[in-house]
């Protein structure tokens, strides 16, 4: 059975004879100690407190039945670790099979959800004036966020960021609030604007991960580990 904040993914979960729901990762409508093995894959990562990402692992654990597994995995902050670049790294010059395009209405996504748009558009972005257009009154510019937006593909250089992911192949829906971005002068994209989503991201440092597991009396952490620019636990109900 799985779950997920976005109801679109869970209706391509349904369209594919799947199990899923729509819920709140903070508060799983799942009877207590009812699980045998529970996955929080790339998640955690996207709550802006470290009492919420805390309560998002205690409300994990709360599912599982004793002697209960789940597994989380997080992104890094350590993209490259025992001198070996991460595969996001890697793919600073991904082809189109590797880029992500966030569709009106559907999303293809890879499992470790931390593939957003890679094409060469990216490599400035943080470096770009943001715009917001209200209804009725010309693009003024955003006052600079507290949070830095990462430029995809590079080392993290922040544990709490905004990353850019780039609309393709749809338009705004009603009610979605989206930043406009201005492309250099005379380019090809300069002559349209180019809706942009900026996601909250928190990457765990080494260790940081085990730690937040470990304040749980109810839980023990059977193994930790490293994967590919994730940090990762095993945790077992007590």
């Amino acid at each position: 059975v799985g779950c997920d904040r976005s109801k679109n993914l869970v209706d391509i979960c349904g369209e594919k004879n799947f199990q899923a729901f729509v819920c709140d990762a903070l508060s799983v409508p799942i009877r207590s100690g009812s699980c045998d093995a529970c996955i929080s894959i790339a998640v955690i990562h996207h709550f802006s407190t470290a009492e919420r990402r805390l309560a998002t692992i205690r409300e994990l654990a709360r599912l599982l039945r004793p002697g209960g597994t789940a597994l989380i995995y997080v992104w890094a902050m350590e993209q490259e670790y025992k001198n070996q670049k991460s595969k996001y790294l890697k793919e600073k010059n991904g082809s189109k099979d590797t880029e992500e395009e966030i569709n009106t209405g559907t999303a293809q996504r890879p499992l470790s959800d931390q593939m957003p748009d890679s094409s060469s558009q990216d490599s400035a972005c943080s470096d770009r004036l943001l715009y917001s257009k209200d209804k009725g009154c010309d693009a003024k510019p955003v006052a600079d966020s507290r949070l830095p937006v990462h430029t995809n593909r590079t080392s993290f250089h922040s544990q709490d960021l905004l990353v850019p992911w780039h609309l393709k192949g749809g338009t705004k829906k009603k009610g979605e609030s989206v930043d406009t971005v201005l492309f250099p002068a005379g380019s090809k994209e300069s002559q349209e604007f180019s809706a942009v989503f900026h996601r909250y991201y928190h990457v765990f440092r080494e260790g940081e991960l085990e730690a937040v597991c470990r304040s749980l009396d109810c839980v023990r952490v059977q193994k930790s580990y490293y994967d590919q620019g994730n940090w990762c636990v095993i945790l077992e109900k007590l």
